[in-house]
């Protein structure tokens, strides 16, 4: 079994999503089931709705599950595995204050060896620390809270048992937590190894994967440029993620491509796609299209030109090619000065762009809609 755990307490990040996809890939090398758990035991922290918000980015980007594990339901197996600890005398209580503990950098075992009737009769809150390992790698940590809450680190250790997980990829950040995490099960007398493999933390900006969408970045865009990052240690370059999503939006059919834009007409897309050498996303190109079937916003200077051209247009035949369109305007128009800014913004609400022969092409249909 291999596993991919994340907090409910903030929006799924590109370098999470990156570690989903890498153990996601492993299970699916090894022939193995693949598990999402949701770490919700900050319970103030959890934001309402996050962990199914998680699972659908995930099926978003083809990742697939056999199992989702909410942390919570694990804490009776939590508290009884502690028990076992203290009993056999693995782990100890700790009544070590807060603000004694601050500022030390190392526990140095102050309540490890306590007799017993000074336990019994402590009334003091406590907390539980595991005995430190022989390698001296550690100190004896803390595996439950003063409120009897799992840390962080007993809690994964012993869901990982539970799940029964052969493998995990993870950032090289957390190795220290991994060796706790081994030490504890091992404390547990639990025989099976679990193999790590840590790769190199991202650098650069590490945004949502929610934002990342929101701003016109596609799925597959995204995919293919963490999965082009797979074997190697990666700086987060966005502009680089835009262009790899410039590449997939112009090799759209063209009616998908103007679902995006709010339609679903090829020759919109066709439209879509004239923009495309410029723009990056999804929403830079709506935002590029939309204006065209808005209300016009007409520069003080080209009033009088645009009016006179909208009126010839409304009254005017059909026009197959640009050429005999733009003949028509201008004889028809009386418009001479500025003919062809003024025509741009008639047609497109903009004051540059494609050239307006090859914009005619795929809004000619819709010109009646254009100029209303």
């Amino acid at each position: 079994m291999i596993r991919f755990a994340i907090s409910p307490k903030s929006d799924m990040t590109i370098s999470d999503l990156h570690i989903a996809i890498l153990n996601y890939k492993k299970a699916q090398e090894k022939g193995e089931n693949f598990i999402v758990r949701i770490e919700d035991l900050d319970t103030e922290n959890v934001i309402e709705g996050k962990d199914q918000e998680i699972l659908d980015t995930l099926a978003l980007f083809g990742i697939e599950y056999t199992q989702v594990i909410h942390q919570s339901q694990n804490v009776r197996f939590h508290t009884a595995m502690a028990l076992q600890l203290l009993h056999e005398k693995k782990a100890f209580s700790c009544f070590c204050s807060d603000a004694w503990l601050e500022g030390k950098e190392k526990y140095d075992d102050a309540c490890r060896n306590l007799p017993a009737e000074l336990v019994i009769d402590n009334e003091n809150p406590f907390r539980v620390r595991i005995n430190a390992p022989e390698n001296g790698i550690t100190d004896s940590f803390e595996i439950m809270h003063q409120d009897k809450t799992p840390t962080y680190d007993f809690a994964c250790a012993v869901d990982d048992m539970l799940s029964d997980i052969s493998m995990i990829i993870c950032d090289e950040s957390s190795k220290m937590q991994s060796i706790k995490q081994a030490h504890i099960r091992n404390s547990l007398a639990y025989d099976k190894t679990i193999e790590y493999f840590y790769i190199p933390s991202m650098t650069g900006d590490n945004p949502g994967v929610k934002s990342l969408l929101e701003d016109g970045l596609l799925p597959e865009s995204i995919l293919d440029y963490l999965i082009s990052k797979e074997n190697s240690s990666f700086h987060f370059d966005l502009q680089a993620l835009k262009k790899k999503n410039q590449e997939h939006l112009k090799n759209l059919d063209a009616k998908e491509l103007s679902r995006y834009v709010g339609f679903a007409d090829a020759e919109i897309g066709e439209l879509a796609r004239l923009y495309l050498d410029n723009l990056y996303t999804t929403k830079e190109l709506k935002a590029m299209i939309s204006p065209i079937f808005a209300q016009r916003n007409v520069p003080k200077s080209l009033k009088k030109q645009v009016a006179a051209l909208t009126k010839t247009i409304s009254s005017a035949p059909y026009f197959e090619k640009y050429d005999d369109f733009q003949s028509f305007l201008k004889q028809e128009s009386g418009v001479h000065e500025d003919f062809e800014k003024a025509l741009r913004v008639v047609l497109t609400n903009q004051e540059e762009g494609p050239a307006l022969a090859e914009i005619y092409k795929y809004i000619k249909n819709y010109l009646g809609e254009i100029i209303k």
